[in-house]
């Protein structure tokens, strides 16, 4: 039995820096990133669909700007996250570095815990350089 995918993407504006990295990425900077959240069904629906676009960017939407969207996004050992939040900053605190590959994973992870059937989540950094993680 074949299945059923459809495709929305956003965009956020976000922050970061990683943690015990030699690089440019040691220092607080931002991205306008790009999502792609491609959701899977065995069957169409009442509507046959396998979501409304609708639904599906307002749900996931919603996520994104509540949490990520113009927030700085850091490793909870990052002594900025402190600060920013005494200043009342929008911070999103993770266990691991937010690289592209954490930060697809926590998407993935969040769409899931929403309801939704994600397939894959491809998240960009830049326009050029791209991390996804993919259901198996």
């Amino acid at each position: 039995m074949e299945d059923y995918f459809v495709s929305k993407v956003f965009e956020i504006s976000y922050a970061h820096r990683l943690l015990n990295y030699n690089g440019k990425c040691e220092n607080l900077h931002g991205h306008n990133g790009k999502i792609e959240i491609i959701v899977s069904s065995k069957k169409l629906d009442n509507e046959d669909m396998v979501m409304d676009f609708v639904k599906l960017k307002r749900i996931v939407g919603k996520w994104l700007d509540e949490n990520l969207d113009h927030c700085i996004i850091l490793h909870k050992k990052d002594p900025l996250v402190k600060i920013l939040k005494k200043h009342n900053q929008k911070v999103f605190v993770l266990n691991f570095n937010p690289t592209a590959e954490v930060i697809s994973k926590l998407i993935f992870d969040e769409v899931k815990k929403l309801g939704l059937n994600p397939r894959q989540v491809k998240f960009w950094e830049t326009e050029t350089s791209m991390a996804a993680v993919m259901e198996e």
